[in-house]
């Protein structure tokens, strides 16, 4: 849980902050690439510490994870330019793509599913705090101290995690299985990703669309990701294997959580930007702003996860609430100049609901129908999809959002800086658009959710089963 608390923490305290880590190194334009390059390498080795920690112990690999993660936390408070900064949340993003998909997966190992979803409730605390303080904190470090604490106060906390976590799993029996690392396949992933983010990022804005870099871009990160495809589906033990996707639990509650955290950790970026340039807000008003989001999206989350443990029919929670949330989005986007900040904080609310009644749900769904020693490989998978749905949501707001609002001339980093006369009719234009895309996002999750089959909960653990 302390492990889960500092990846958490980072994913909403560095949110409020951008604007003024935007300004203060001078570079707006690339501040979708300070969340993009911790989640690009993030999801580049989620799967690869699923098995790794059933090769070496979850112990030890997590500890490995928290240290990466503290290194790359200092690298970026210590960062004097944009590009320094990038650098460094990637390495800390080495670190941070084990520390939830491994939590996750040593909860498994000692509970059995439904006694899991009572224990949501725990996890929501976890969550509760992280993304309450950790939005008010970013906010009041960047407008009365300066950005950076953003990143120190990770020192403390993963000291403290590095401690607790190496005498605390000591206890854990070890289930070690051999498994081979697809190198290959973690490093086609990742070309195809950084060049489709690429294409997202720099199209419509340093680029025309149509321009011959973009197209080359979009045609190599197809190509790449074809090679991937062919790679995941010849290799004797592939970066994420098939006899894993195969599962139809496993693939469409991937999918749903690829779109339903893709729009979550979107909007956590921008709409801190929306409230300071079209609602008039500072820093900290901005951070407070996010609660209604983040509060909520835990409140969803206990509810639902509790729900799992009582009821058959665990779907149809979540299922209410991504359609609610969908239409909620679709409000916004519908007059985002318009409406008093209380209707926005609101429907905010609304939607943090019902994208955290998925997270639970999609979680324990995917473990509950997988194989003991498939458990690793599965939770790392889930998380996988999630840290790229979020990389990829992440880069195609933020090309809608620069490439919309720099039409009012000049860049586009300008505009969003100065936000005024016919600028300002542009962000709120840019801004619609974003918050529509989100509406399409959650009613993508909404799709694949209801796809997905619907299966009782076991009452014995994985670790029951494997001692039988």
């Amino acid at each position: 849980m302390l492990a889960m608390l500092l990846s958490a923490l980072d994913q909403t305290i560095v949110a409020t902050a951008l604007p003024t880590i935007g300004r203060d190194l001078h570079s707006v334009e690339s501040l979708s690439w300070v969340v993009t390059a911790y989640l690009l390498s993030a999801t580049a080795v989620t799967p690869l510490y699923g098995k790794l920690s059933d090769i070496y112990g979850r112990r030890t690999v997590l500890v490995t994870a928290i240290g990466i993660f503290v290194v790359g936390s200092i690298a970026c408070a210590l960062a004097q330019s944009m590009q320094a900064l990038i650098l460094a949340r990637t390495v800390q993003g080495l670190g941070g793509g084990g520390l939830i998909a491994l939590s996750q997966t040593i909860i498994a190992d000692i509970m059995a599913p439904r006694e899991r979803a009572l224990w949501q409730a725990y996890f929501g605390m976890v969550f509760a705090s992280a993304n309450v303080f950790g939005a008010v904190l970013g906010g009041l470090f960047a407008q009365y101290l300066h950005w950076s604490l953003v990143f120190w106060i990770n020192v403390p906390i993963g000291l403290a995690a590095l401690a607790m976590t190496y005498r605390a799993l000591a206890l854990l029996p070890p289930l070690h299985r051999y498994h081979r690392l697809d190198v290959l396949g973690a490093a086609l992933m990742a070309i195809a990703t950084v060049t489709l983010l690429l294409s997202l990022t720099w199209g419509g804005t340093r680029y025309a669309w149509n321009s011959p870099v973009v197209i080359s871009l979009l045609a190599s990160s197809l190509g790449f990701w074809v090679m991937f495809g062919l790679r995941i589906a010849t290799a004797s033990e592939p970066f994420l294997p098939l006899t894993v996707l195969g599962n139809a639990v496993v693939r469409n509650s991937a999918l749903s959580a690829f779109f339903g955290m893709g729009t979550m950790i979107g909007l956590s970026i921008y709409v801190p930007v929306y409230l300071q340039t079209v609602m008039g807000l500072n820093s900290s008003q901005a951070g407070l702003g996010l609660i209604p989001l983040f509060g909520c999206g835990v409140i969803g989350a206990t509810i639902s996860g509790r729900r799992m443990a009582y009821v058959e029919n665990y779907k149809r929670l979540p299922l209410a609430g991504l359609a609610v949330g969908s239409v909620a989005l679709a409000v916004i986007a519908y007059n985002p100049g318009g409406l008093p900040l209380v209707a926005v904080a609101s429907l905010l609310g609304v939607t943090g609901l019902a994208t955290g009644s998925l997270f639970p749900v999609s979680t324990v769904a995917l473990q509950n129908a997988v194989h003991p020693h498939q458990l690793g490989t599965a939770t790392a998978s889930l998380n996988f999809f999630r840290q790229l749905g979020s990389a990829i949501l992440v880069a195609g707001f933020g090309a809608i959002l620069l490439g919309i609002a720099g039409r009012a001339g000049g860049r586009a980093a300008d505009v969003i800086v100065r936000a005024a006369g016919e600028q300002q009719t542009a962000l709120v234009t840019a801004f619609s658009w974003v918050f529509a895309a989100a509406a399409a996002g959650l009613a993508t999750a909404f799709l694949f959710l209801w796809m997905m089959e619907q299966r009782p909960l076991r009452d014995r653990s994985h670790g029951d089963r494997a001692e039988d």
